[in-house]
């Protein structure tokens, strides 16, 4: 910030010379040379998530753990709709051909299937939210991991930038910049070892 403010404030100053030269004086302006302060070499590198979905291990696990409870779940739900779409039938069938005993034991069989419609719309909000619990779990064990490895992997490598690039997010990047597979490397070897807790 101190070498763009004094960089400002000596092309101020040249353009005030040449200003003044030109107008007063008929010889050749003088051209000064700026020297500019070292700039540091920013290090900066990437890392694709889409890869890294499709590679780190962890992740592969989690969401095939996810898939087989959500199926889990839908399958329990289809079959409870299913056996009470059976019970609503077959209430039915009985409502059309007078079976019921009295209009009592009619009404206390109506009430029965409401309950457990009712019931079966619970269960399945109740999974759904279970399910979205754990996603959102699973996804903050997922970054806790990356973010916790690509600390330790810094250490040594010594970025001043590390990238996330996800599908086109990013317009040009030189491909010698992307350490994803160094990173899942990492990742996947640190899994193998510690398992999913890491």
């Amino acid at each position: 910030m101190k070498s763009i403010k004094t960089l400002i404030s000596t092309l101020c100053a040249m353009l005030a010379v040449l200003t003044f030269t030109q107008c007063h004086n008929t010889q050749q302006p003088v051209v000064t040379h700026i020297v500019y302060d070292s700039v540091p070499a920013i290090k900066i590198a990437y890392v694709d998530i889409d890869t890294l979905l499709t590679s780190y291990n962890l992740w592969v696990e989690l969401n095939e753990e996810m898939i087989r409870k959500e199926e889990n779940a839908r399958i329990t739900v289809n079959e409870k709709a299913r056996k009470w779409q059976e019970d609503y039938e077959e209430f039915e069938r009985k409502m059309n051909n007078n079976a019921f005993v009295s209009v009592e034991r009619a009404e206390a069989e109506r009430a029965r299937l409401i309950k457990q419609r009712e019931d079966l719309e619970l269960l399945q909000e109740r999974l759904t939210n279970e399910l979205m619990v754990e996603n959102n779990k699973n996804s903050v064990l997922f970054r806790d991991s990356i973010n916790a490895y690509i600390r330790d992997y810094n250490k040594v490598h010594k970025y001043n930038i590390i990238l996330s690039r996800i599908g086109d997010n990013i317009l040009y990047v030189d491909y010698a910049m992307n350490i994803t597979q160094d990173i899942v490397n990492g990742l996947n070897a640190r899994h193998a070892k510690y398992g999913k807790k890491k």
